[in-house]
């Protein structure tokens, strides 16, 4: 087996346990709090699938990105829904409920809308230098890694209370152990191309991390609670997903180093600005 064939199932793997972990944490009551508040949905999907993503095509043609890595930033912009946004709107006492909503409801509709995002805008940003993106198969891969095993989660959660809650701790606790091992091997495989990463490079991470939660922030709607857990929605970047997305379609490529650099920057950000927001609330 071959180290890139190793990490397209650890990724795998990985990102199937965490949506199982995230549903035995979620009723459907948040769910269901968050999506009858329809002008919040609308906002929240214009942020994530039409602001990021525009911006960050914008960024690509700025920075004149090559096709790889303008691929496996592309992919981390299609994909919201990320399972630290909440945590993050908690330090910077958000709304967290809602943050739990639109995360879960982000991190499904991604199943369908991310591979079809990427088969309109990969031709843009990188030309013809890459094949096009069988979306079909995408769209069942994504099925069957994130919105099965979400449904999986939150059914045992409505089910059997008691058995989600003794689950969800060592859930959430194994889903940090494997995302630490697909950071370890992907960094261990591609170090040299991470070790690599141009100034220019990190300059435009910085700025589309900054853009995502300015986004989140003004289309947040009233209260400054409300504003946070919207500007943690969308600017944290499902990692799981994209990488799942860039080892099936581009493994050993600077697509997925891209991902991985973009996902340890805007962790590091993220958590900076949650902190401090925290403590400015405080």
């Amino acid at each position: 087996m071959s180290a890139d064939q190793a990490i397209n199932i650890l990724v795998t793997i990985t990102l199937i346990q965490l949506m199982v972990a995230i549903g035995l944490g979620v009723t459907f009551v948040d769910i269901a709090r968050v999506a009858r508040n329809s002008g919040l949905v609308a906002l929240a999907a214009l942020a994530n699938y039409v602001l990021v993503p525009a911006a960050t095509v914008g960024l690509l043609w700025l920075f004149h990105s090559p096709p790889l890595v303008a691929a496996g930033f592309l992919v981390a912009a299609v994909c919201p829904g990320a399972p630290y946004g909440p945590p993050f709107t908690a330090m910077a006492k958000g709304n967290v409920p809602i943050s739990i909503g639109l995360m879960v409801m982000l991190a499904g509709s991604s199943a369908i809308v991310a591979p079809l995002l990427l088969h309109v805008l990969l031709p843009v940003t990188s030309g013809e230098a890459l094949p096009s993106v069988d979306v079909s198969r995408m769209v069942g891969t994504l099925l069957l890694t994130q919105l099965i095993p979400l449904g999986i989660g939150l059914t045992i959660r409505h089910c059997r209370q008691q058995l989600a809650d003794r689950l969800r701790k060592p859930a959430n606790r194994l889903s940090v152990a494997l995302n630490v091992a697909v950071f370890g091997l992907i960094v261990g495989v591609d170090f040299h191309l991470l070790a690599s990463t141009k100034a220019t490079a990190l300059e435009g991470m910085l700025l589309l991390v900054i853009a995502a939660v300015v986004a989140g922030w003004l289309l947040g709607g009233r209260g400054r609670d409300k504003r946070k857990a919207m500007a943690f929605s969308t600017g944290a970047r499902n990692v799981s997903v994209s990488l799942v997305i860039v080892t099936a379609s581009f493994p050993g490529t600077p697509a997925v180093t891209a991902v991985l650099a973009y996902a340890l920057l805007q962790t590091a950000l993220l958590a900076l600005l949650a902190a401090v927001w925290g403590r400015w609330a405080r």
